[in-house]
């Protein structure tokens, strides 16, 4: 099986099983299911075996970098949402400019992973601490439009095969500041924001910056070890790792919740 195959079958079947699982345990959980790594990750794998593991690591580097612009993107987004109740098209496009700026401010850095990993966990603790406080009561969508989930999945397969077909032209280093755009955690919370108000997706992107701690080390870890131990070997391992913190962040937000219920 080629790897456009691979694009066009395992990233649908990831996101369609992250979106109907976060339905099912609502917003805060959904945007820390949607932090995984389901697009990144295939697209580090898919270039890995187009491009090699040389520009696969750098390309690591760029994405664990990346990751501050969408902690900006969620606190510009929360911030618009909660203090001004700004509708989502203006929210999301104030966002989205300043994930731009971000993306251009760390364009021309020197990057190394071992630099680059305390920063960015140190600015999702600051990030987590600066959200608006949690909401409660927030209700529950139990009607949503039938094409929600395939519409997620077709964006996101899109993004995958366009941005795979031009990290020749971006480089490593620009592909993977790219590719951390938040695409599915922005649309579940401004799906959120219309169907069910501006705390709900304010609550999704908290969601998703708790896990962005998994997301940050799971390309930490195949910054690392890519070149070192192969490609297998690295995916495996930075698995593992992800399973483990997730499980972590999983059990601060239950307990979160269970302090302002």
């Amino acid at each position: 099986m080629d790897s456009l195959a691979l694009k066009l079958i395992l990233t649908p079947i990831l996101v369609g099983g992250a979106s109907l699982a976060g339905r099912r345990w609502g917003p805060t959980i959904s945007g820390w299911l949607i932090a995984l790594p389901l697009t990144s990750g295939p697209i580090i794998f898919f270039l890995t075996l187009s491009q090699g593991l040389g520009f696969a690591a750098v390309t690591a580097v760029g994405v664990l970098a990346g990751v501050l612009s969408p902690i900006a993107f969620c606190l510009t987004y929360s911030w618009l949402a909660a203090r001004w109740r700004v509708a989502w098209p203006p929210a999301f496009v104030a966002a989205c400019g300043v994930f731009a700026v971000a993306t251009a401010l760390l364009r021309p850095l020197p990057l190394a992973w071992l630099l680059v990993y305390p920063v960015v966990i140190c600015v999702l603790v600051l990030a987590l601490r600066l959200m608006p406080r949690p909401m409660v009561s927030v209700p529950t969508q139990t009607r949503l439009p039938r094409w929600d989930i395939p519409a997620r999945m077709l964006v996101a397969t899109s993004f995958v095969v366009l941005l795979t077909a031009a990290a020749p032209l971006l480089g490593p280093q620009l592909t993977g500041l790219l590719a951390p755009f938040p695409l599915f955690g922005s649309t579940l919370a401004v799906f959120a924001h219309q169907f069910q108000g501006p705390e709900a997706a304010i609550n999704v992107l908290r969601g998703l910056l708790h896990g962005l701690f998994a997301f940050a080390t799971f390309f930490a870890v195949l910054a690392a070890l890519l070149e070192r131990v192969g490609l297998a070997e690295a995916f495996g391992l930075a698995l593992a790792v992800v399973l483990l913190i997730q499980a972590g962040s999983l059990w601060l937000i239950r307990r979160n919740q269970m302090s302002t219920n």
